[in-house]
């Protein structure tokens, strides 16, 4: 039977459909932030960090200026390894001035569906030029929550 109604129902119902999508896919985001075990630190070209059951070493990809280091515009990815999980993921954050200007998230093994992503381009629509602080965190999803694995910070050259 159809109401007048139903419309009013149906805008209802799709908002708050709406809601939980958008709900769902921001949870991974405010997750990943969360802090877990602890986190090694390891700084410059190839610097690594281990704790907690894996490790993490940057690698470059392309390198535009060739001074081996990581600097806005280059190309960079991770060596990783652990035995704490089969779905390991690297969360990379950089900010200048204390705002996050990048920031991305992929998972390193297998079956990942979007295995390109773990490149990561350092730049953005916000980071358009200059050095910037750089955190790249191995993680893992355990439950409601994420436990880290290994961390390492690096300067990304201007």
């Amino acid at each position: 039977m159809v109401t007048r109604k139903t419309p009013a129902v149906r805008i209802a119902c799709s908002a708050a459909f709406l809601v939980l999508v958008l709900a769902l896919a921001l949870v991974p985001v405010a997750l990943a932030g969360k802090p877990g075990g602890g986190g090694g630190k390891g700084g410059g070209k190839g610097g690594g960090g281990t704790t907690g059951g894996g490790s993490l070493s940057l690698v470059m990809v392309s390198d535009q200026n060739s001074n081996g280091l990581p600097n806005w515009g280059d190309s960079v990815t991770f060596n990783i390894s652990t035995t704490a999980t089969s779905e390991p993921n690297v969360d990379l954050t950089c900010t200048q001035n204390g705002v996050v200007v990048y920031g991305a998230t992929t998972g390193f093994y297998a079956s990942y569906p979007w295995p390109w992503t773990q490149v990561m381009k350092l730049g953005s629509q916000m980071w358009t030029g200059g050095a910037a602080s750089c955190v790249a965190r191995l993680y893992y999803f355990s439950g409601t929550g994420t436990t880290s694995l290994a961390s390492i910070s690096f300067t990304a050259g201007a």
